[in-house]
């Protein structure tokens, strides 16, 4: 059977096909995105719950309504940008700007992530409901205003990262930690520069504000230097929080900090490849990049070990030197 060809309102043709629709439909939602919501679960380690069932059963549903509530979002963010989207070099081919997926569809996919994310947050419980609505709010104001305001941009990013950790917090619940909030705000701040640092370089036409407003205020001087100001600052606040007096009786000892290496090597190889352009985003970077990936794995293999038993190794290493 030959698919029906078709056209929508802007005259681009596409072909009536439902494996198209749907693969296309799937795409329009982002899931290579979700992976930023690992975030969500962060909570459970450093919360010495990992061998409780029913602290990573909602924690999982937490971080299932955040993939909801990012799809949702980046579709309407979609909707917004298909024009801008069809003059960028890699952005042309997602399905809103390539013509594959109609509007009002995509309206749909939309409502049905955001009503989604909602019911599974209330299934956890309310406090999670209450995280996720202040991140879609926070969200729907960096699409129509925010993400075209040179700072604030990559700021709303790296308070929406502080958001899903929140929502893991209180999906358990567990007390929130300041350092939840240091940590995970300074490292994401950091990520956020070197992402604007990516798309500034991997722009060869020299219309970089064509494709994201923001961007026209942005130098690669600048970015170098927000990056480098923002890494050091995540690395500081990482130190504070590992030698802090809290965290060492929290986990009964200090060896948290001997993880550091392994943290600099990561955040130093991210900024290089952003300031590279070797990626087009810093999710591509995290999926594509085996370097970087084995040296995240180290140190959160380092960090459950300190975490869970850090304080026996600590004894048993000082009865060996007596």
């Amino acid at each position: 059977m030959i698919p029906r060809v078709d056209t929508d309102k802007s005259g681009k043709t596409f072909q009536e096909n439902p494996e198209v629709d749907i693969k296309s439909a799937f795409q329009l939602a982002r899931p290579k995105h979700w992976v930023k919501n690992v975030v969500v679960l962060f909570p459970v380690i450093l919360a010495m719950r990992i061998y409780e069932v029913d602290a990573w059963r909602d924690t999982i549903l937490t971080m299932l309504a955040f993939c909801f509530a990012c799809s949702a979002c980046y579709i309407f963010n979609d909707i917004l940008d298909r024009k801008k989207d069809q003059a960028h070099p890699q952005k042309k081919n997602r399905p809103l700007a390539a013509g594959r997926v109609t509007v009002g569809a995509a309206g749909v996919e939309c409502l049905f992530c955001l009503v989604g994310a909602g019911a599974i947050a209330i299934a956890v419980n309310i406090p999670v409901a209450v995280v996720l609505i202040a991140y879609v709010l926070l969200q729907l104001a960096y699409t129509l205003k925010l993400k075209n305001l040179m700072l604030l941009d990559v700021i709303c990013i790296a308070i929406g990262f502080v958001l899903r950790a929140v929502a893991g917090a209180v999906a358990i619940p567990v007390a929130i930690s300041p350092w939840l909030f240091i940590c995970t705000f300074t490292i994401c701040l950091f990520m956020g520069f070197c992402k604007r640092r990516s798309e500034l370089s991997t722009i060869i036409d020299g219309k970089a504000s064509e494709h994201r407003t923001v961007l026209g205020g942005y130098t690669p001087e600048l970015l170098t230097h927000l990056i480098t100001v923002s890494a050091g600052v995540a690395i500081i606040g990482f130190l504070l929080y590992a030698t802090s007096p809290r965290t060492i009786g929290n986990f009964g000892t200090n060896y948290m900090i001997y993880t550091l290496p392994v943290m600099v090597y990561a955040v130093f190889r991210f900024s290089m490849l952003s300031i590279k352009a070797s990626y087009m985003d810093p999710t591509e970077l995290i999926l594509r990049d085996r370097a970087f990936q084995f040296a995240v794995i180290i140190w959160a293999a380092m960090m459950v070990g300190v975490v869970f038993w850090g304080h026996d190794l600590q004894i048993w290493i000082s009865n060996c030197v007596k």
